[in-house]
């Protein structure tokens, strides 16, 4: 381990998540390798004592430093991890340890930066590092995160948000992606991008990349949303108004946009546009079609719509995205037979 560069303090306590952990160390470790003494990145785990701590993957983890002796040292970044705890019904709820908190804070003050990974963005909140900003969360918890500090602009979409020197990381394999942002913020994009192809990411995805897949969002409380969601989804290159969805399912037009703000904390139109966005990705990910019929197929209508959703959605045009995530496919021709020797 370098003694020497910028230092990068990870928080450590019980029944952390074990990734939030690891997965930072491994990027900074590789910024290293492809950027030799311009990346001299420090890494430490910083806990309340130097015993070993076990991790919610049962994997017990050693502490490099005690709070106090991080607290000593000038940090150029901190970095707060998660954990969450469920119910008998698997609802999941952050943890937020007040003692914990007080650490934090205490640490954020020697701190340039601070970044919070997953559910570690509720001990962010908890000592009041995100007041008047917008962050991110893990999806589960973001009404949670809402809730609890309505003094906050809790965005559960993308995968990560920087306001100023604080930055908020969704959830799980999203360290990667915030930890490669914090690199290019220090090293510039080049290096990220360096950093991304060693971990066998295809591209380091931008923040306005969204964390989850809208079909993939938690099941409607009553069967009427979860049958017009499906009703959407069947029907997705048509036009859908929120007064064909209402006669769809037999309520008026205000009642309908009450149950979709009440179980989907959107409207029926911010809905669908979601869900149009979701699949023109797929579209532009996995096919070479035109940015018509990918316009056309997901019901946009028009090419200047579809950009103007992405815009909207994902800080980029469609064009943009495709070149970022296009999954690039190798195709292998059949060897031609060799021709037969004309017999002359």
């Amino acid at each position: 381990m370098s003694t020497t560069g910028r230092l990068v303090v990870i928080v450590l306590f019980e029944g952390v998540d074990l990734l939030d952990v690891t997965g930072p160390p491994e990027v900074f470790s590789l910024a290293r390798r492809e950027a030799g003494d311009v990346a001299t990145y420090e890494v430490v785990l910083a806990a309340a004592s130097l015993e070993p701590v076990t991790t919610a993957a049962g994997v017990r983890i050693l502490p490099d430093v005690t709070f106090d002796q991080a607290a000593g040292r000038s940090i150029e970044t901190l970095i707060v991890p998660g954990s969450v705890e469920a119910d008998g019904e698997q609802r999941v709820r952050a943890v937020v340890d007040p003692g914990l908190v007080e650490r934090v804070k205490a640490l954020a003050v020697r701190t340039r930066r601070v970044a919070s990974v997953c559910v570690g963005a509720h001990l962010l909140a908890a000592a009041g590092l995100l007041d008047g900003k917008r962050a991110t969360t893990h999806w589960s918890t973001a009404h949670q995160l809402a809730a609890e500090h309505p003094e906050i602009e809790v965005d559960a979409d993308p995968i990560f948000i920087r306001e100023g020197d604080v930055w908020t990381g969704a959830g799980i394999s999203a360290c990667l992606d915030l930890s490669l942002a914090l690199i290019a913020d220090d090293l510039g994009e080049e290096i990220a991008l360096r950093v991304a192809r060693q971990l066998v990411m295809y591209v380091k995805r931008q923040s306005g990349q969204s964390q989850f897949s809208v079909p993939l969002e938690q099941i409607s409380a009553t069967r009427r949303i979860e049958d017009l969601r499906h009703h959407i989804l069947r029907t997705l290159g048509s036009r859908l108004t929120v007064a064909d969805l209402a006669a769809y399912a037999h309520v008026s037009d205000r009642h309908l946009t009450r149950l979709f703000k009440t179980e989907l904390g959107m409207t029926p139109y911010a809905y669908i546009e979601s869900v149009r966005v979701e699949k023109a990705r797929h579209e532009l990910e996995s096919s070479d079609a035109t940015l018509e019929r990918v316009a056309a197929v997901c019901g946009f209508g028009t090419v200047d719509t579809l950009v103007r959703a992405f815009r909207r959605r994902l800080n980029a045009t469609p064009t943009e995205y495709r070149s970022r995530f296009r999954t690039r496919r190798d195709v292998v021709r059949p060897a031609r037979p060799a021709r037969a020797a004309r017999a002359d």
